[in-house]
């Protein structure tokens, strides 16, 4: 070979390590992971939420691994086993519990001491507290999700004149618009119903009673207390003596979402949180919210969801995990599930401010919320709440509701199971 043609390979070598050499500078990028859950119309505003941070920081790169629901905390805690964990997870404000009491999350308090460019004064003290156990930080939140909103077709209150519910309505209230709005046809079957509500704990905190004696240290159940009883007593009235809502069979049997009875004029109102929101901007009906309603005695409580994001302790990246979570936390991350009505933002500026609390897209009166924050009630924080839910309370409220047992029967047997669970806990605990 000639020294010509030595030289041109010399060359043709040196571009192909120059560009092989900018490839993997591009896949040097530090990668930071993270997990969350979101049905088809969330994914894409949670991934957006983090935009602008990366365009900001080319050197990250934020990939979002997407996990459905129901067994979220599982999968989350078998990569975390299996040296496989994501290095952030969102986690919401129950299934946290599991998290924290797993004892798989970073104590954030030293990230938040050094850390000049954030305060967590500026987040709602009630859902910050949620994610601070014994004084720790163990997640940012995102949002806040009180289950208070009273959604309501317009089209059908219009149509029967009937004034709308506005924010200081009672149970009583409630009760005479479900009734007006339920119609029956010849057979006597519902073809549309007054209400429907799946946040039954509303009722029992409303009527003044509980479910738990402490939440944070939870040692009796309290559903057998006359106010407890008197909750479960008026929600279940709703649906086997007022007949304006669908028992859980009749509404299975039905063979469509809610969100479908509620925009197709099946359903006059229905109890829940804002995060519907973005599926009924996409239908074609007018609609709004009101506030959960207050009860005659003058109480005026309702649980509550929300999110947060925490960096896991297996995590090696942790000091750049900590800059996203602000970047996801963080004023533009809010704003962006704001204005796209996904949350109620976590930070008060940003729910109060023009993405959410006067932003002109629907629901109008999506400002309630930020006061609604005030009368929450966070589940029992107990490492085994949710199995106490899905095997004791679920089972005999379905009977409940589906008629087959008495409020006194099945708050009975919910505090007598439940009881056992926590005593046993506390008992296991003492002998450590």
């Amino acid at each position: 070979m000639t020294r010509r043609g030595i030289n041109v390979l010399l060359i043709f070598a040196l571009l192909f390590a120059s560009c092989s050499d900018a490839g993997n500078s591009g896949a040097k990028k530090n990668v930071v992971k993270v997990a969350f859950w979101g049905s088809p119309d969330e994914i894409g505003i949670i991934k957006d939420s983090a935009k602008d941070w990366e365009a900001a920081h080319p050197e990250v790169e934020v990939r979002f691994e997407h996990t459905p629901f129901g067994g979220y905390t599982s999968k989350i805690l078998t990569r975390i086993a299996g040296g496989a964990a994501p290095d952030i997870i969102a986690t919401e404000v129950n299934m946290f519990v599991s998290f924290a009491t797993k004892g798989v999350l970073e104590d954030l308090n030293p990230f938040i001491a050094k850390d000049e460019t954030f305060s967590l004064s500026d987040f709602f003290p009630e859902v910050a507290d949620r994610f601070t156990v014994d004084g720790k930080v163990f997640a940012i939140p995102r949002d806040t999700a009180p289950f208070a909103c009273v959604f309501y077709n317009k089209d059908l209150f219009d149509k029967e004149g009937i004034p709308y519910p506005k924010d200081d309505w009672t149970w009583e209230d409630l009760l005479e618009k479900a009734k007006q709005l339920t119609r029956t046809d010849e057979m006597g079957r519902v073809t549309q119903y007054g209400f429907y509500g799946w946040a039954w704990q509303n009722f029992v905190y409303g009527a003044g009673g509980a479910l738990v004696d402490d939440i944070k240290q939870p040692r009796k159940c309290l559903l057998t207390r006359p106010e407890s009883k008197e909750g479960l007593q008026f929600f279940t009235d709703l649906i086997n003596k007022h007949k304006v809502m669908p028992t859980p069979v009749a509404l299975a049997n039905l063979g469509m979402g809610v969100d479908i009875m509620f925009s197709s004029g099946r359903l006059a109102m229905f109890l829940s949180g804002v995060w519907e929101t973005p599926t009924l901007r996409t239908r074609s009906f007018r609609w709004d919210v009101a506030m959960f309603p207050i009860h005659s005695k003058g109480i005026r409580k309702f649980g509550t969801g929300g999110t947060g994001y925490a960096i896991l302790k297996s995590s090696r990246n942790k000091e750049v995990a900590w800059e996203v979570v602000k970047a996801l936390t963080g004023p533009k991350g809010q704003e962006e599930l704001a204005e796209k009505g996904l949350a109620q933002p976590a930070r008060k500026t940003v729910a109060e401010g023009p993405a959410f609390a006067q932003n002109d897209a629907p629901p109008a009166n999506k400002k309630m919320l930020n006061e609604a924050v005030r009368y929450t009630v966070y589940d029992p924080f107990h490492p085994q709440w949710r199995e106490i839910e899905a095997k004791i309370i679920t089972p005999e409220l379905e009977l409940l509701f589906n008629g087959r047992e008495s409020v006194e029967e099945a708050a009975g047997k919910i505090v007598s199971q439940t009881d056992a669970v926590l005593n046993k806990e506390t008992e296991n605990r003492n002998s450590r």
